[in-house]
């Protein structure tokens, strides 16, 4: 299975995609989708928030329809290698069964693929946003360079008035505006439709599901330790974490009676509240600040060595952390005189447990746990003091 297309569309086609990808969290998403029919050869790319979908016109194409995502970690060097060809030169691009083949008359470019990754129905998601119009709503043209300028002002609402009039954007504390495109080159540019424009994408968007939606992305799959770099998704993980801590915090306090574990989901939720609290302000007032403090955390987490970089921060701010350890440790070991440790209350949790289930056993007196006859069940023993023990010897 196998199509040709010129070195400088095959270029054209990654250039216009490239910027869309997903994070290396959502694998599927992580690279440019190549999807070949009986008419097209496409690239496609979304990083869930985002959609873009380029394509060239393939002539005589009797191969099957293929599917496959070229990794993100081999698209800088695919681009320099097609770079190093005449944009007229012809490459033909081969997808074999776990690798795709970039083929021209000079030099191959191999590409591992796994074709185990799905997708989402990109066709059926922009055929339902398409299908879903108002008739005779504005449709201008608007030049993308002029949309970048509004990169620093963070989420914006778009109103559309008038083919030939300025499209509004209101964001937070921001109203700007960009006017449409009225030419072409020197030429006034081609009046169209939304009816024309979908019609010329029709025949590529009819194989979509009419009930796909870009809301049902795939989320990002970060492994236990690895730190987004990503704001939103940030956001959504602390979110998460709040709602899982506090839920963790139930449990443990009604199925486990750890007051240690209760208060570390405790402190756990309200953490990570403030963090998402404090990162939605910040993103709000300065959207590429957020972005950076985002990623320079993401760094220092994934370095492993939290505790380190806390102590050196601590020091420069003025404070004493030898004493905060040394405070730590003396109210641990307080702590523990006062209550039995935490593995004797699990044993008795335990014990508790197998009677309630009915399962008959013997258990001889120790220093660590009792039977309670008048409430009916197994405790945790205080340890006793060493003198204390000592005089009642």
């Amino acid at each position: 299975m196998s199509v040709t297309i010129n070195a400088h569309q095959l270029g054209r086609l990654i250039d216009k995609t490239i910027g869309h990808m997903g994070s290396e969290y959502i694998e599927m998403l992580h690279g440019i989708r190549l999807d070949v029919d009986a008419r097209y050869l496409h690239a496609v790319a979304s990083d869930r928030y985002t959609m873009a979908v380029a394509r060239y016109v393939l002539t005589d194409n009797e191969a099957e329809p293929w599917t496959r995502t070229i990794p993100a970690g081999h698209l800088p060097a695919l681009r320099e290698w097609i770079s190093s060809h005449q944009g007229d030169q012809r490459i033909t691009i081969e997808a074999g069964e776990d690798r795709l083949v970039f083929d021209s008359a000079r030099t191959t470019y191999s590409v591992a693929v796994n074709r185990g990754l799905e997708f989402p129905d990109w066709r059926g998601i922009l055929r339902a946003l398409a299908e879903n119009t108002i008739e005779g709503e504005p449709f201008p043209r608007l030049n993308s360079t002029y949309l970048a300028r509004f990169d620093d002002c963070g989420i914006v609402r778009v109103r559309l008035t008038a083919d030939t009039k300025a499209a509004l954007l209101f964001g937070e504390e921001f109203i700007g505006a960009v006017m449409p495109v009225r030419y072409a080159g020197l030429e006034p540019g081609e009046e169209e439709t939304f009816a024309t424009s979908f019609d010329a994408w029709r025949w590529t968007l009819a194989a979509g599901s009419k009930d796909a939606d870009m809301g049902d992305m795939p989320l990002p799959e970060y492994s236990r330790y690895a730190a987004s770099t990503d704001v939103q998704d940030t956001g959504e993980g602390l979110l998460r974490s709040v709602l899982q801590s506090t839920s963790n915090a139930v449990d443990t306090s009604y199925y486990d009676d750890d007051s240690e574990a209760w208060y570390a989901h405790i402190s756990s939720s309200v953490a990570n509240w403030r963090a998402f609290r404090y990162l939605d302000a910040l993103a709000k007032v300065d959207p590429r600040v957020a972005a950076k403090v985002v990623a320079d955390t993401a760094e220092e987490l994934d370095d492993g060595a939290l505790g380190e970089w806390a102590w050196d921060v601590a020091e420069k701010a003025g404070h004493n952390p030898k004493k905060w350890d040394e405070d730590y440790e003396k109210a641990l070991r307080e702590r523990a005189a006062e209550k039995p440790p935490l593995w004797a209350t699990r044993l008795a949790t335990g014990l508790n447990a197998a009677k309630n289930a009915g399962l008959n056993f013997r258990l001889d007196d120790n220093e660590f746990v009792t039977y309670d006859a008048e409430a009916g069940e197994w405790k945790a023993i205080k340890p006793q003091p060493a003198e204390t023990a000592d005089t009642a010897a």
